[in-house]
């Protein structure tokens, strides 16, 4: 009778395990759910790998002109310091002397020696009538008479 109760003890818990495992089961999907899963999957990595692509092209789109500002800047400051150099060297009071121009983003500055007050305000002028100069800074010294 022992042997009995250990059969009927061994039965039912092999049914339990079994009515457990089913019920963690989902149903089997079918080969067509699967297809159209997939291809849901597909079309929504497609989709983002496109607006990732939009994005990226856009950086670059927005880098190159910024690029091309920078040059056309860049070749803009170096007419203006052409331009105030000729302006300077017209002047006969300026002409002999050695006066750096420096120009960044249409400012530019003025380093070296003046010959008088009335000279160096005239190097003033002469640079901010340049055309594409927005500001000049007057750097340049007097030099003493000896």
């Amino acid at each position: 009778m022992k042997r009995n109760t250990r059969l009927a003890a061994l039965a039912a818990a092999a049914m339990a395990t079994s009515l457990i495992v089913a019920c963690g089961q989902k149903e089997d999907e079918t080969v067509g759910q699967r297809m159209d899963s997939t291809v849901e999957q597909t079309q929504a990595a497609g989709a983002e790998l496109r607006a990732d692509a939009n994005n990226a092209a856009q950086d670059v789109k927005a880098a190159g002109n910024e690029a091309a500002d920078k040059i056309a800047m860049g070749a803009a400051d170096v007419a203006i310091t052409a331009k105030v150099n000729a302006a300077l060297a017209g002047d006969s009071q300026l002409s002999a002397l050695k006066i750096n121009v420096d120009t960044t983003n249409g400012h530019v500055e003025l380093k070296g020696t003046a010959p008088d007050p009335a000279a160096r305000d005239r190097a003033t002028v002469l640079a901010a009538a340049v055309e594409g100069v927005v500001k000049v800074e007057n750097r340049l010294t007097v030099e003493a008479k000896g």
